[in-house]
């Protein structure tokens, strides 16, 4: 910009002798008779063979969304009536589940998320140490895989205020009966 405006010295305007610039077709007779003179790049890049090269990506994002209280309740009201117990027992569990078996999330405390699944089973996630849960209570986000499973120390979770979280444990909750 500073090159296009005239320059001023002392309040006066000093007059410049700039030639025109030349055009891509002087450019190119004037390497043709040169060799040593550099060509004009757009030139070059229109006189050459070039090979173009596309590339697609294909990228999967699945959105796992807390259930509103009556959605869980009613993943409850199919479950034989009996006395309701409160008290739950985490077990060991494989290390990973399907994402389109995942109906639903609700945080737990500290850095624990529970997943609702549509077999009616109840999943406990550990995050990392330095993530909180409170960051996932809108739910979260997940790329799906080539295999479309949520695993341990693999997948990231990001929630919607954009912190990610690496799933460090995962559990499965059972109902202990008293």
């Amino acid at each position: 910009m500073a090159l296009m405006l005239p320059i001023v010295a002392e309040g006066n305007v000093a007059e410049l002798d700039v030639a025109p610039a030349p055009s891509a077709r002087q450019c190119e007779a004037a390497s043709a008779q040169n060799p040593a003179l550099p060509m004009n790049p757009l030139s070059a890049l229109r006189s050459g063979d070039t090979m173009r090269q596309i590339r697609i990506e294909q990228r999967v994002v699945v959105r796992i969304a807390p259930q509103p209280p009556a959605a869980r309740q009613s993943l409850f009201a199919e479950l034989p009536q009996r006395a309701v117990s409160s008290r739950f027992e985490e077990r060991k569990k494989e290390k990973c589940v399907a994402l389109d078996g995942i109906a639903g999330v609700q945080t737990g405390s500290g850095n624990r998320l529970v997943l609702f699944l549509r077999d009616q089973r109840m999943i406990s996630l550990n995050l990392e140490k330095a993530c909180r849960a409170r960051d996932f209570y809108s739910g979260f986000y997940v790329e799906k895989s080539k295999d479309g499973r949520l695993c341990v120390d693999r997948d990231k979770l990001q929630s919607r205020t954009g912190a990610r979280c690496e799933v460090d444990t995962m559990r499965q909750l059972v109902e202990v009966r008293d």
